[in-house]
C-alpha cells in the first residue's frame, strides 16, 4: 500500500490485540489487488441497547486507482451480535472477494 493502514475506533477502546489482528488481515489484501493505494478500517460500537446486547460494526474503505471500495459488516441489531474477531474476519473476507472481482473485471476489459 502506498499509504499506511489507518484504524479508527468509535465507541470502543482500542487494544493492541485488535490493532495487530486488523493489521495482519489488511496486509493480506495486497495479494488480491496489485495497485491497492490505501486501507482505512473503522471499528465502531453503537450505544448499548438492553434488548440487543453488544453489537459492533466493522467497515473497510479501500482506495484503488480511480475508485474507493467500501465493505462493511455488523450492526444488524441482532440479539447477541457476533464476536468482534468474527466480524473482522467476515469484513476482510468480503473485501478480498470485492478486490478479486474488481481485478478480474479489470483484466477482462
Amino acid at each position: 500500500m502506498q499509504t499506511p493502514l489507518r484504524i479508527s475506533f468509535h465507541g470502543t477502546t482500542p487494544t493492541d490485540a485488535i490493532t495487530t489482528y486488523v493489521g495482519a488481515r489488511a496486509a493480506k489484501l495486497e495479494r488480491f489487488h496489485d495497485r491497492l493505494i490505501g486501507c482505512h478500517v473503522v471499528i465502531e460500537k453503537p450505544h448499548r441497547h438492553k434488548t440487543h446486547g453488544d453489537d459492533h460494526r466493522v467497515r473497510v474503505d479501500l482506495v484503488i486507482p480511480g475508485q474507493e471500495l467500501v465493505v462493511s459488516r455488523g450492526g444488524g441489531g441482532r440479539k447477541g451480535g457476533e464476536d468482534l474477531y468474527a466480524s473482522i474476519d467476515a469484513v476482510f473476507e468480503a473485501a478480498q472477494r470485492v478486490l478479486a472481482e474488481h481485478t478480474r473485471a479489470r483484466r477482462a476489459s
